[in-house]
């Protein structure tokens, strides 16, 4: 009996093995995925919000948005409306973590024999997935409204681009939901975050018609680099694409490495 109480503990420390780890990930996004297949709702009206988006710019403001861009406003405005897209579906990471917390899952899997990054790391790949799967329709929106792509081989690498910058913001919306009391409230906080850097970017105007005091913040913010990097690759137009999509991957980077152990912390914190 000594024996085992002083095996067990150091069996509960051990580290899991990177196999394990992959595993574990794996089971919690399969589990995640599952979810969003059993409430279709909530995928459905994620995708909701980019539709409208893209018809009403489309068809009512298109027409007074001047833009010297290939193929007309369209081909200017579908790019900013995916990284939108991809941006504000980060929201979810937060929203599924709170509604988790608030329901004593994450104390669960805490005490199952399972790696504990697993639970944020399946979370971020299952919001990954569902973003893959919302850019596809979008896409699909697009071609019906008139968006062309130059190059297959462009738009390929735009969308790997916002993926990328996608998955990164859902490490630091992991630990937004880690901080709020319940799933309304991580909703409540995630959106003020992402409000300006959507809208005071470079997604549905050029920067050139905002107002002086507004233009510097809006050209040189990471979503608006990232939407000039992804216009750029999908539809051209924009001068030195190749330095937008370094400056693109730098933040995804930089955010990825500040935000994640943030969201680690948190969650050992918070759990």
């Amino acid at each position: 009996m000594t024996t085992a109480a002083v095996v067990a503990p150091s069996a509960r420390s051990a580290r899991p093995s990177p196999l394990r780890t992959v595993r574990d990930t794996l089971v919690i996004a399969e589990r995640n995925l599952i979810a969003y297949v059993r409430i279709p709702e909530a995928l459905f009206f994620s995708s909701v919000q980019p539709i409208m988006f893209v018809l009403l710019f489309r068809y009512v403001f298109g027409g007074a948005i001047k833009t010297t861009n290939p193929g007309g406003y369209v081909n200017y405005l579908m790019p900013g409306v995916f990284v939108q897209t991809v941006a504000f579906g980060a929201v979810g990471t937060a929203i599924g973590l709170a509604e988790d917390l608030q329901k004593g899952l994450i104390e669960r899997f805490r005490s199952l024999p399972m790696a504990r990054s697993a639970v944020l790391a399946g979370r971020t790949v299952a919001d990954l997935c569902r973003n893959v799967a919302v850019t596809a329709l979008i896409t699909g929106v697009g071609y019906a409204v008139g968006f062309r792509p130059s190059h297959a081989l462009g738009f390929l690498a735009a969308v790997l681009l916002l993926l990328l910058f996608a998955y990164a913001l859902s490490w630091g919306f992991a630990a937004v939901g880690l901080s709020a009391p319940n799933s309304e409230t991580a909703q409540v906080m995630s959106f003020p975050l992402l409000f300006p850097l959507t809208f005071a970017s470079s997604a549905f105007v050029p920067v050139q018609s905002m107002p002086g005091w507004l233009q510097a913040f809006a050209k040189y913010q990471p979503v608006s680099e990232v939407i000039d990097a992804v216009r750029g690759l999908m539809v051209g137009g924009v001068p030195d694409v190749s330095g937008h999509v370094i400056i693109s991957v730098a933040w995804a980077a930089g955010f990825f490495l500040v935000l994640a152990p943030l969201a680690v912390n948190r969650y050992r914190n918070r759990t």
